[in-house]
Parts: C-alpha cells; structure tokens; sequence
C-alpha cells in the first residue's frame, strides 16, 4: 500500500493486489470529471508530471527547477531510512513555499547563495524567526539534493547567515502561575496543569489519555518530532489528577457548543486558553509555550542536568540550556552574592552597648 500522501483528486484504486493511480476532478458527484490513469509509482518524477498535466498544465514539465526539486524532496519522505514525522514534514513543507513562490519555475542548478539571502532577509525584515525556519527547511531540502539523491551539484544555502535567536517563549512569573493554579477551572485548569509539569506542546497535551500513563510517568510519541520522552507525574499533577473522573480517551475533552465531549485541536486549545487569559489582565503576555519554559527551568533548579531534562521533557538539550539561561544566570548571581553576604557577616566586628569591642 502507498503511503505517499496524494495531491487533490488524485485517488489510488487497489485490484487484485495492485495499486492504481487516477486523476479526477469531482469524484463522485454528479459533476465528475474526466477519469485519467496515472503512472503507478507516485514517487517518480513521471507520476508528479502526469499530475500536473491532468491539472491543465500541458506540454512537457521541467523536472530540474526548484518547484520539482521541493516535490521530488516532499515524495522523499515516505522511503528514507530515518523517518520524518508527519510534524516535520508539515513543518517544511510550510516553510518551502516562500522558495516555491520565489524561484519555482526556475532552474534549480542557477540558484545561489545571494538569491537565498535576499529571500531570508526580506521575510526576516518583520519575522526573524519564520526566516529562520524557511532557510533550515531550505538546507534539508540541499543536503537531501546534494547526497545520495544527487539532484544538485551545488549548495545554495552556503554562508547565508540565520537571525539572531530571540529570548524565545516566557516562562509564567510566579504570580501568573499561582493566579492560574487559583483561579482555573475546567478543561483549561487541566491543560494548565498538564503543560506546567509535563512541559509538552499543546498539540500533545490536548492527546494526553490514560493509556499514556506508564509506571508513574506518561510515554507518549511528539507529534512535531516523534520523539518519545517519559514525563514522571509529578507530585503536584498526580494530586490535581485524583480529582478527575476516570474515562477513556484524552484528559481534555470540549465543555461547549456542538462539539462538546469530544477532543480538543490545537486550535480548539488555544483558542479557550486565549479566552480565559482575556478574562484576567495578570495573564497578559502569558502563553502556554511559557509553560514548557517553566517546566525545564523547575527541574533545573532542583539540581537535574540538561541532558535528564531532555529525556524527561522530550527537548533538545540545547532547548533545555536556551530556556534556562536567565534562571541559571541567576541563580548564580544569587549564590555569590549570599557568599559575599557570609564573608562580610564573618568579618564584622560587633560591639558592647558601651561601644567597646567585643
């Protein structure tokens, strides 16, 4: 079975044990196009060129511009040997389409470093950190081309400079966190909850059940990474999860309008987080990537490493340092200055009430 994910009214027919490919337009409505077979291997750059000439685009269809090098990457996928989660591939998906837009229709081989850095640069004159993401995706796309798919001759991305990384997602201030702990109630009191001491995205919080719990902790595969940390249940949540009901199926489930008592969407999350936060001014500037900052920056001052921190929290270790600077910068800070505190304490010499020395 094939597991290429297939472009709009493109529909794959199995017979007698073989697959088929066909394009039509309004399958199954009275309005059905006409029915074109299609070559029956949809990772060839054959099948992606009788696409698009069943689309309307007729004549020959160059298979070397930067358009068919971003397909042929994107039908890549689905056969490496490392596999890409469904996350990554959305992820770079997105962030080819403003080299899509730019350069596809011309040939990849006339691309160069200056064209990449004056496409970064003018996305990164107002988001720095979507021109990040476009030109990453932009080199996985060069090292798959320039490796053994040997699709380009030359790198394109070479010497372009990312932007400087911002202060990231802020941690909660201790006031927000305990005004949270107060004041929610509801699904959003449980999100609250599970994205404070799991320290997980929003898009694996909202898929939390009981069938993740394993041994005291939650095992659980990262839909952007496929990365599968184990998260303790920690104190603090273990308590707060006692006083729900036991049920199958996630931990949040909608309390309103029509689709309530079935899952959230990431979306659905944000959206009835954003709509508590409106309702109290202290949770201004809050959000919940914040809270997988103050998960990390927790385990941190309790004396855990970067690399445990990683493995209970499903981040790259250098997350875990970028998250935790500003607390172990203070932390440290503090430190010398209580031994400074100590040292003066030591070498003050007290007095009699008379005035006369000790």
């Amino acid at each position: 079975m094939s597991k290429v994910s297939l472009p709009r009214h493109v529909h794959r027919v199995v017979s007698r044990g073989r697959e088929y490919f066909y394009y039509q337009e309004g399958r199954g409505t009275p309005h059905a196009g006409e029915r074109i077979r299609l070559p029956d291997d949809p990772q060839t750059p054959e099948f992606w060129q009788a696409v698009r000439q069943a689309q309307g685009t007729f004549g020959p269809t160059p298979t070397d511009t930067i358009g068919a090098l971003i397909d042929a990457f994107e039908v890549s996928w689905e056969t490496r040997q490392r596999k890409i989660s469904r996350g990554t591939q959305a992820h770079y998906r997105r962030n080819l389409q403003p080299a899509r837009k730019a350069w596809g229709d011309l040939p990849a081989r006339e691309l160069r470093p200056r064209h990449v850095d004056a496409l970064v640069r003018k996305i990164g004159a107002e988001k720095p950190g979507a021109a990040n993401n476009v030109l990453d995706a932009l080199r996985a796309l060069v090292a798959w081309a320039t490796g053994p798919a040997d699709r380009l001759s030359h790198d394109p991305t070479q010497g372009v400079e990312r932007f400087a990384k911002g202060e990231g997602h802020r941690p909660w201030t201790q006031e927000q966190l305990d005004y949270a702990e107060k004041h929610f109630t509801g699904m959003v009191r449980r999100f609250y909850f599970l994205s404070r001491y799991t320290g997980q995205r929003i898009s694996d919080v909202v898929r939390l059940n009981p069938n993740d719990e394993d041994e005291g902790g939650f095992s659980l595969s990262q839909k952007k990474t496929g990365v599968k940390p184990w998260c303790p249940i920690f104190p603090e949540l273990e308590a707060e999860m006692a006083t729900w009901e036991r049920r199958p199926g996630p931990y949040l489930l909608q309390e309103h309008g029509k689709s309530i008592g079935k899952p959230f969407s990431t979306n659905q999350m944000w959206k009835a987080f954003d709509r508590e936060r409106k309702k109290h001014p202290i949770l201004e500037g809050a959000v919940p990537h914040g809270l997988r900052a103050n998960a990390v920056i927790r385990l941190r001052g309790e004396g855990y490493t970067a690399m445990l921190i990683s493995d209970m929290v499903g981040m790259s270790v250098e997350m875990v340092e970028h998250y935790c600077r500003h607390a172990d910068r203070k932390a440290s800070g503090q430190a010398v200055l209580r031994g400074l505190r100590e040292q003066t304490d030591d070498t003050i010499v007290k007095r009699w009430k008379s005035g006369k020395q000790k």
